[in-house]
């Protein structure tokens, strides 16, 4: 058996959906306005994990504005985005436009590789992005882009 084989058949592999998510425009957002922009993310940033955890998920990595989160079911990930993205218009009509702090969100399905408390996998995997209130429970289909509903 070669080597490579031996190192493959060691890595233990799961079934799992992730959410993904960042801010659309952070580098504006924190060019003009550092301490307002990460304000309202961290506000942003506490809704999104609470709700995390409603559908049963975890956040398992973050990183400047990008949050990920393993879910159990893709059906209770799809329901989390479209919550989270309801939350956060809701927080974000109180502000005025060129300040508003919008996630994009993308959910994928797939095999992943257990690492410790979170996973080896390939950030491009996640297809199904929606920025600023997609219908994500009637468009998400597996490797294929969403687009944003109509509000």
């Amino acid at each position: 058996m070669a080597e490579s084989d031996t190192a493959a058949d060691s890595l233990e592999r799961k079934l799992a959906t992730i959410l993904s998510a960042d801010v659309a425009a952070y580098s504006r957002l924190m060019a003009e306005d550092e301490e307002r922009t990460l304000q309202t993310f961290r506000a942003h940033k506490e809704v999104f994990e609470k709700l995390v955890q409603l559908h049963r998920g975890r956040v398992f990595n973050t990183a400047g504005d990008a949050i990920l989160a393993e879910f159990g079911s893709a059906v209770e990930a799809v329901r989390c985005a479209t919550e989270i993205q309801a939350a956060l218009r809701t927080r974000n009509d109180q502000l005025p436009s060129e300040r508003q702090v919008n996630f994009r969100i993308g959910v994928n399905l797939g095999d992943v590789i257990v690492q410790g408390r979170g996973f080896a996998w390939r950030r491009r995997q996640c297809r199904g992005a929606f920025a600023g209130g997609g219908r994500a429970g009637r468009y998400l289909r597996f490797r294929q882009r969403v687009r944003p509903g109509p509000k």
